[in-house]
């Protein structure tokens, strides 16, 4: 392959991260050749970089491929700019909280992150961390699987819980694969998060991935004690389709149609931070987006039922048509380039908890940033991480001296 062609390569992908489809199938494309364009824009930039240099020492003048690598240094550049900018974004969102004493802002440099974790975004082991594997929660097989992330050492009090939801358009993923570096960070921190698979679309269609996540707060509320766990204080996250999970879980604490056979569980929880998730399978937005994924991927691959015919199961699931004014506080976190899901929808499911609910909620919207940008230990992030940590410490000890340490009025802003 010459030089021109990977010239051409790399600079078709930075131009799909810089401008990415929003169409239906376009959208799907965008994102799998994006986001990890977007999120490892520094390493592709200094190999880019690598290659033009030893095009030019070798006494070679592709001059397409010298303006191509100038296009794909100058965009790629601009998503590392993006990327350093949002500790801006979650500190401006986390402002709306008042004073956060005792936690740093956050900063561009995360001092934990060696050379080596810069170069290699894989997320590693924590020597700080303990994880115990595959602990039943329900009968389905490995799909009633969950992890365990715990401090290194056994928590002197009850620890707050935080329960993790991965994503994969409710047909695919497992529970080792996605929000790893925010488990880690939590668990060294003190506290015990709890990872589950759950069974997936279209062999089981939904709701079984609900109620599988109600199963798991059941199963947190009844066990997590042994392990050092506050059954009494848990937070939900996930992102994609387990923002989606995260959210609905949060809203719909005891749901009969959502908890067969176990009505009489407590299945509340004090928080939860969605990400990139979606808020309306009903198309009730009139989002054009949302009304294409109900259509053409929802109805058929996840519910295994047509709008058309039968809309209350779809309605039943949208997030945002299940809010309250008992809704529990969130902090929601999406991308402003999302090419799968359509970040109208943050936008308008944060408007609608802070009309509807008398809840605490914190948007934070990050310039640049595609669907799944967190699945590596990047920049975006660490960041991510960081601010999330900060939001949670706030938010348990909000929990612990109670609501009169905080401002009556619902709190939120929206980082753009």
């Amino acid at each position: 392959m010459g030089y021109l062609v990977r010239q051409a390569i790399v600079a078709a992908l930075t131009a799909n991260s810089l401008r990415p489809s929003r169409s239906y199938r376009g959208g799907a494309l965008s994102f799998l050749a994006g986001f990890l364009t977007t999120e490892l824009a520094p390493q592709i930039l200094a190999v880019n970089s690598m290659d033009t240099a030893v095009h030019l020492l070798r006494g070679r003048r592709s001059w397409p491929g010298l303006a191509l690598a100038a296009f794909s240094t100058v965009g790629l550049a601009r998503e590392v700019v993006q990327s350093n900018r949002s500790p801006q974004g979650f500190n401006d969102a986390l402002s709306a909280l008042g004073p956060l004493d005792g936690l740093e802002p956050i900063t561009a440099r995360d001092t934990t992150r060696t050379l080596g974790r810069r170069v290699n975004p894989l997320p590693r082991p924590d020597p700080g961390v303990r994880i115990v594997r595959d602990v039943r929660y329900s009968p389905a097989g490995r799909r009633g699987l969950l992890d365990l992330y715990l401090p290194a050492e056994t928590p002197s009090t009850p620890a707050p819980v935080l329960l993790q939801i991965h994503g994969g358009g409710w047909t695919i993923g497992t529970k080792e694969h996605q929000g790893v570096p925010l488990m880690q960070h939590m668990a060294s921190l003190g506290w015990i998060c709890v990872a589950i698979n759950y069974r997936l679309a279209p062999r089981d269609p939904f709701p079984a991935q609900i109620i599988d996540v109600k199963k798991a707060i059941a199963w947190i509320k009844e066990h997590v004690a042994e392990h050092g766990g506050d059954p009494d204080y848990v937070v939900v996250t996930g992102g994609s389709a387990g923002g989606h999970l995260a959210a609905l879980a949060a809203l719909t604490p005891g749901a009969p149609e959502y908890q067969p056979g176990f009505e009489e569980a407590d299945t509340s929880v004090q928080a939860a931070a969605p990400i990139y998730g979606v808020f309306d399978f009903a198309g009730a937005t009139g989002l054009r987006s949302a009304i294409t994924m109900r259509d053409r991927f929802l109805g058929p691959r996840v519910l295994m039922r047509s709008y058309a015919t039968d809309p209350e199961p779809f309605e039943a699931a949208s997030p945002i048509l299940r809010i309250t004014e008992d809704a529990p506080d969130f902090f929601v976190v999406h991308g402003a380039t999302d090419s799968l899901v359509d970040v109208q929808q943050a936008r308008l499911f944060v408007e609608a908890l802070r009309r509807e609910s008398r809840a605490h909620v914190v948007y934070a919207e990050l310039p640049g940033a595609q669907h799944a940008f967190d699945l590596f230990n990047t920049t975006r992030t660490s960041h991510m991480v960081r601010a999330l940590a900060n939001y949670l410490t706030w938010h348990r000890r909000r929990h612990v001296s109670g609501p009169a340490a905080v401002p009556d009025e619902p709190l939120g802003t929206m980082a753009e």
